[in-house]
């Protein structure tokens, strides 16, 4: 490798960090803010779950189209369209004047922000080889919960120093700085890395053939929810519930998010520590992901402690156990499909992610909040994790390979092919 490739990849891998940073500051924002806007536009709870649900249907949406639209007009092209969709959406934000509105721009945030994992992926196989792109999605999943570190406190801080339009426009504008600086630097070299054999693709249709696609998607239509509520609806709890004031807020957010990043990192070493000493793959996601879900119930009980700096914690905990959970359940589809399956069963996973998103962060919780609170609503949604284990222990199996099935299924039809 050239030094000058060496530079070009880890310029591309902080562009892919800022971008992934840029994405979540977007999508975290209104939450966060939520409490500030209402002082002047009327958002009841039913008008909020109902802009989080279009969120997340146009998410579902883009998370089915989008690594089409990156294979049709490239990496380059097809994540700075994306980009400047998403930055166009956060900054309209800014002049919105009733629920309508913030439902109509979040539904464009969430089609252009469900292109951001599959540009990133498709970028890491342009440029990096396969043995460094666990590494550089390990840095690009870091950015998302170093946005919900970093964001909250800048948010309050921005809002109550301008307005909290002012910090919409701000916040959205950040992503019209980073397209430039990506159309410009983004160019696959002759040789990308090491040589992968050409393969054929698998279609969505035919992947619905397996249960091992099945056992994911399930598993993201349960668990992904929980993800979702915390960042839409914490903020939330917290100034209505809890009472804390803007600058609590925003501390105890960071604080939430912290501890979530420390999950993710050791959700992923400790099934590599297993897996280094003997255990076998689909062993060692399990083990660590039984754990998560016993815990996840156990977190969910902050939202009936007395104390806020408890509550804080076990909401901290409850998130980092997702992201441990996330971190192996992410993992699932490499760990199965060959690679040419990899990214059609993550789509499909992502898409069927979002509509359990839509239905029980957004939906649900809109209408059942003002009635029961969010004790039923948190607890309930934190047993998920206990069912999607059984379906994903059911359905998954031991998480062997299935590339032989696959090579041979595509034989066959390539033989049929000639045959006609």
């Amino acid at each position: 490798m050239t030094e000058k490739l060496r530079r070009v990849r880890w310029l591309i891998l902080s562009l892919l960090f800022i971008a992934t940073t840029v994405n979540y500051l977007d999508r975290a924002i209104l939450a966060v803010l939520l409490p500030e806007i209402r002082k002047e536009i009327h958002i009841n709870a039913a008008a909020y779950g109902n802009v989080t649900f279009w969120f997340q249907i146009a998410y579902a949406l883009g998370s089915l189209i989008g690594g089409k639209l990156l294979d049709k007009y490239g990496t380059r092209l097809g994540y700075g369209m994306a980009a400047a969709l998403w930055s166009i959406a956060a900054s309209l934000n800014a002049f919105a004047g009733n629920a309508l509105h913030f439902g109509l721009f979040r539904g464009m945030l969430g089609l252009g922000e469900s292109a951001n994992f599959p540009a990133c992926n498709k970028a890491s196989a342009e440029l990096f080889p396969p043995s460094q792109r666990a590494m550089v999605m390990g840095v690009v999943h870091f950015a998302a919960n170093a946005a919900n570190i970093i964001g909250p406190p800048f948010f309050i801080w921005i809002a109550l120093a301008m307005g909290w339009r002012t910090c919409f426009a701000i916040i959205g504008g950040i992503g019209f700085l980073w397209v430039p600086a990506w159309l410009w630097t983004y160019r696959v070299p002759a040789q990308p890395g090491e040589p992968e054999p050409n393969a054929a693709k698998l279609s969505i249709k035919a992947l619905l053939r397996y249960r091992q696609a099945w056992g994911y998607a399930w598993a993201k239509f349960l668990t992904d929810p929980v993800w979702w509520f915390y960042l839409f609806w914490i903020p939330v709890y917290l100034n209505d519930v809890r009472h804390f004031t803007a600058s609590q807020r925003g501390t105890a957010l960071a604080v939430i998010y912290a501890i979530s990043g420390a999950g993710a990192l050791l959700g992923g070493m400790i099934s590599g520590y297993l897996i280094n000493h003997g255990w076998g793959v689909g062993r060692s996601r399990k083990a660590v992901m039984l754990v998560c879900a016993v815990i996840m119930p156990f977190a969910a009980l902050g939202v009936i402690a007395e104390s806020s700096a408890l509550a804080v914690l076990l909401f901290g905990v409850g998130m980092a156990a997702h992201a441990a959970w996330m971190t192996n359940l992410f993992t699932t589809p490499a760990d199965v499909f060959p690679k040419q399956a990899v990214g059609v069963a993550n789509g499909f996973g992502a898409c069927v992610g979002a509509l359990g998103g839509a239905l029980f962060s957004g939906l649900i919780p809109g209408y059942v909040i003002p009635i029961t609170g969010y004790v039923p609503v948190l607890l309930t949604m934190s047993c998920f994790y206990l069912i999607a284990w059984l379906l994903v222990h059911k359905l998954m199996g031991n998480m062997a390979p299935i590339g032989a099935m696959f090579e041979t299924r595509n034989s066959k039809l390539e033989i049929g092919n000639r045959k006609a």
